[in-house]
């Protein structure tokens, strides 16, 4: 069994991908209240169990170094590890410094350093294996790609071969355009029996082993450049559309809507109310601007960010979306809710930085299937 320990949970995308999967969520970290909150409501509703270690809440800084809980969490990785079962290192670190979108102060700024954090926490407490996910603006802006490469090299001194992927979640069957980093590292000796000379001297796995696309139910092109994909269109309330042809229905927000029923979710009535004009003047479809972005019912979603004063509509109701049809748009199981006591800014917020819950499906499945090919070995 794979025993999982969770940094950066937010209120439990990813790790819920991974607990669907097979694995084991032994320990949950997040520093923020509300969020860890969320994340005890979501699994008392979904009556998962509680993780073995608990929750914590604190900066991931507590673990590294001589920091105050870093000695328990070297006791409770080495408790699992003893009892044979791999531990894994899961997180995504907050990722406005790197965003192209964002504070761009990279690994300098506030939540910047947090990825060294992380990389050191890992280095420290020498997991089996982590799943490091961020934003592409880490891979493709020059200064960042630069502090990127440099800790992948210092994981690959401390004995971890690597893997990584950019990905857009609508790949995976989320109705929504998000791209992100996965970079996945293992430790060295069990895999060194499977790697070639070429793969061990460059400390890279080779992707005949490990198939990031194994998982994937469509192309990142076939997806996002379907030229059957609905343009701008007239907005009317409660105005009825049949879905055009050649669109498929799995990736638009209409069919995550019904599927998940959102109108009597219990989050259906949680959206931000305040009155403006631009609610009936925006087209169905224009997603343009920075903000005030109507979506189009028979299309994918823009990436789910709602906070900066980005605002998405609802196609066809002269509102914001609601929290439900948020939680629909990042393909959460439709049985997953927020406590309805937090605040709305919180819920918005934690829905727009978690990874949509079938793109954490897949990757988890991936890893595990890459675990499986080892234990065959």
């Amino acid at each position: 069994m794979a025993t999982i320990f969770s940094f950066f949970s937010g209120s439990g995308f990813l790790d819920l991908g991974f607990e669907h999967s097979g694995f084991k969520i032994a320990m949950v970290n997040e520093f923020h209240e509300p969020f860890l909150e969320a994340y005890k409501y979501s699994r008392k509703h979904l009556k998962l169990k509680e993780p073995e270690y608990g929750y914590y809440l604190n900066s991931i800084e507590d673990f590294v170094g001589n920091g105050r809980l870093a000695p328990e969490l070297k006791s409770n990785v080495r408790t699992s590890q003893n009892r044979g079962e791999l531990v894994g290192f899961i997180g995504g670190p907050p990722c406005p410094d790197f965003s192209v979108g964002g504070k761009n102060k990279g690994h300098e700024g506030e939540n910047g350093r947090l990825t060294q954090t992380y990389v050191d926490c890992v280095v420290q407490h020498k997991p089996d294996f982590f799943l490091f996910e961020n934003v592409k603006g880490l891979w493709r802006t020059v200064r960042h790609r630069k502090f990127y490469e440099e800790m992948k090299i210092k994981l690959q001194n401390e004995g971890y071969v690597l893997t990584e992927n950019l990905i857009n979640c609508i790949q995976y069957g989320a109705p929504q355009d998000r791209d992100r980093i996965l970079l996945f590292g293992i430790k060295k000796h069990h895999v060194k029996n499977i790697l070639n000379k070429s793969s061990l001297k460059s400390m890279l796995i080779d992707e005949d082993l490990f198939n990031w696309h194994k998982r994937t139910k469509f192309t990142r092109e076939e997806s996002l450049a379907n030229n059957d994909w609905p343009e701008k269109e007239p907005f009317i309330i409660d105005s009825i559309k049949p879905k055009p042809k050649g669109v498929k229905a799995e990736l638009t927000i209409e069919h995550w809507f019904k599927k998940n029923k959102v109108h009597k979710h219990i989050n259906a009535y949680h959206y931000f109310k305040p009155k403006s004009a631009r609610f009936n003047q925006v087209e169905e479809g224009d997603t343009s601007k920075k903000s005030f972005k109507r979506l189009h019912r028979w299309r994918y979603s823009p990436t789910a960010a709602y906070g900066n004063n980005e605002v998405h509509l609802h196609p066809y109701q002269a509102r914001r979306l609601s929290v439900s049809e948020a939680l629909a748009i990042q393909s959460l199981p439709a049985d997953f809710v927020l406590p309805p006591t937090m605040t709305l800014s919180n819920m918005f917020k934690t829905i727009g930085n978690g990874v949509p819950y079938l793109a954490g499906l897949g990757v988890a499945k991936t890893i595990d299937d890459f675990l499986i090919l080892l234990n065959e070995q």
